[in-house]
């Protein structure tokens, strides 16, 4: 039963679970996000409950974050994991899901707030038979993905529609920086509502430390010149032009630390092998540590233990890695693109560099990692601005404000006597294969 004093509302994350631990098949940002918008929505007095399609039949349904904020998994298709780019075919269940549980819950959710575009076209959906409040961040757009791509999977023109038509038709669009907007509106369309907020991080987690605890912590040599990449196995990361960046600048008591990849390579394991090849092939094999999976109790240690943080990404909306590195008061080396431009000042917490650009890497990391007193200095300011900017408390504070302003009056959260219509989806659906 929900409290009379709280507001329901929902935010739908269908292929990024909130309650899933970081570093598993499809947990990285986004989860981040959604979860932690959700639990400081919670804080702020609002009844949160987080939608995603369950992929383990023995997992619970329901996981309680707080006694206001709550996961919950809907049956959308096999409950096994599924890639991304194959999921579009379950969304009309994952719907019907979520009307049912409306229906058997007796709750009522005025606001939807969708996560990437697959979720998006379950809010379009939903949007059609009832009179909801609907907003949305991509996460990732597929306008840039495919731009930079030769081969574009079945659901390409689809997702690009669903981009376009949730701009047009949503409430409004969450971007999360300045570029990630100008892009929406060069490249996907010039009509509906953009707001920027963006995203944060956990400032009481991803916290300024000193070197020399953070390398004891992790068996790290004091003296040793550390730069740090964390982040999947994705060609799109750019982690190529970190790795052959890094070969031209090595000395004796160098290291680069990888961080991150999924637990049994079924996701990324031809891209890490073909990393581990170049590693070995410009002769850094030696100089080269794989740390693999790190559960967020370690990962500041890691940030807290590098030099430098490298972002070396083609494209990023935002760049939470940038973010939760520059926290712990490390400088980041990151690419001129999306996102990243907001998050890193350059020459004040880090520097950018063009994207595949070995050699403006080369150069960037090592101003800095030769520079003792110019990254101490970073380091500081670094630290400052991510505490200033980016805390998940005013993050979370600019979302209420944007849901109030949408909602002005008291919803209930009763299902209206009203039974909403199941949406004709199954057909569209067929046009994904």
């Amino acid at each position: 039963m929900l409290p009379a004093n709280r507001q329901a509302i929902a935010l739908i994350s269908d292929h990024a679970d909130p309650a899933a631990a970081i570093g598993e098949e499809e947990a990285g940002g986004q989860n981040v996000y959604v979860r932690k918008v959700g639990e400081k929505l919670a804080q702020l007095g609002w009844q949160v409950d987080m939608f995603t399609r369950k992929t383990d039949a023995n997992a619970p349904s329901i996981v309680e974050h707080s006694p206001y904020c709550r996961t919950i998994r809907l049956k959308a298709g096999p409950q096994e994991f599924i890639p991304r780019d194959k999921l579009f075919d379950y969304m009309p269940e994952f719907v019907k899901s979520f009307q049912t549980w409306q229906t058997k819950q007796s709750i009522y959710y005025p606001l939807i707030h969708t996560n990437y575009w697959l979720s998006a076209w379950i809010g379009l959906e939903l949007k059609k038979s009832s009179n909801i409040k609907l907003l949305h961040t991509y996460h990732s757009l597929g306008a840039v993905k495919y731009q930079a791509t030769e081969n574009h999977p079945a659901i390409a023109d689809i997702r690009l529609q669903v981009e376009k038509d949730i701009l047009e038709q949503g409430d409004c669009v969450v971007s999360t920086s300045p570029q990630e907007a100008e892009t929406l509106r060069t490249m996907v369309s010039k009509f509906g509502n953009i707001e920027i907020i963006p995203c944060g991080t956990d400032t009481d987690n991803f916290r300024f430390m000193s070197k020399s605890e953070a390398r004891q912590k992790l068996g790290l040599n004091i003296n040793d010149k550390i730069v740090l990449y964390v982040g999947r196995f994705d060609p799109r990361k750019g982690i190529e032009t970190a790795v052959r960046a890094c070969a031209s600048i090595k000395t004796e008591n160098f290291k680069l630390v990888l961080v991150g990849g999924s637990s049994d390579n079924r996701l990324d394991g031809a891209e890490r092998a073909r990393i581990e090849k170049i590693v070995e092939e410009v002769g850094l094999k030696e100089h080269t540590i794989f740390a693999g999976q790190i559960g967020h109790d370690l990962l500041p240690y890691y940030y807290g233990a590098a030099d430098v943080c490298v972002v070396p990404s083609h494209y990023e909306p935002f760049g939470l890695v940038a973010i939760e590195a520059m926290g712990c008061g490390t400088p980041v080396v990151a690419s001129d693109v999306g996102g990243l431009k907001f998050t890193v000042i350059p020459e004040e917490t880090g520097l950018l560099a063009p994207p595949k650009d070995t050699e403006a890497f080369s150069s960037a990391i090592s101003r800095i990692l030769f520079d003792d007193l110019w990254l101490k200095k970073l380091s500081k300011q670094a630290h400052a601005n991510v505490n200033r900017r980016f805390s998940w408390t005013g993050v979370g504070v600019q979302l209420s404000d944007l849901y109030s302003s949408l909602l002005p009056q008291p919803v209930p959260t009763k299902v209206p006597s009203r039974k909403a219509p199941v949406p004709a989806t199954a057909s569209l659906a067929k046009t994904a294969v």
